[in-house]
């Protein structure tokens, strides 16, 4: 499939979320503002990055009823220490394949080793694509300041 454009809805995805359960999208941001973020590992420096700032952001995040959801191909151990580390409260999903996502999403994948670019997803409370943010590397990424502004102001327009 070709990148998500604003407007089209978030295809439906499924992985298995650290602390058990399944992260089904995009029912698991129904009825609220949503932010899925693709990432490329705990490996990454800039993912690091990206989901301590999210983890930090959580009450203002909350505060303008937006949630939030992770994902990658990393498995679940990996990915347990992770949310432990940046303390993380959202749904983190594990073991993402690749393949399917990036065939769903648009995102850019990397060959050897295969995991998915940073790619991150906005979502207006019916599931549509708000803003779609596609990296073919490690930078360019959603910033939860950006996200928070956005919303604030899509809210302020009624």
């Amino acid at each position: 499939m070709s990148q998500l454009n604003n407007g089209n809805v978030f295809p439906t995805l499924s992985v298995d979320a650290v602390g058990g359960g399944t992260i089904s999208l995009p029912e698991t941001l129904a009825g609220s503002f949503g932010v899925v973020l693709l990432y490329r590992g705990s490996w990454c420096p800039y993912c690091n990055a990206q989901l301590a700032t999210f983890s930090r952001s959580a009450a203002t995040l909350d505060d303008l009823g937006i949630k939030v959801v992770a994902l990658s191909v990393d498995d679940e151990v990996t990915s347990a220490a992770l949310v432990e580390k940046h303390r993380i409260s959202f749904p983190v999903g594990y073991g993402a394949d690749a393949d399917k996502i990036a065939a769903a999403t648009g995102a850019y994948t990397n060959n050897e080793p295969r995991y998915l670019q940073s790619t991150g997803f906005v979502l207006a409370p019916d599931g549509t694509v708000v803003n779609a943010v596609y990296s073919t590397g490690a930078i360019g990424r959603l910033l939860a300041d950006d996200v928070a502004g956005m919303i604030r102001y899509i809210k302020s327009q009624g």
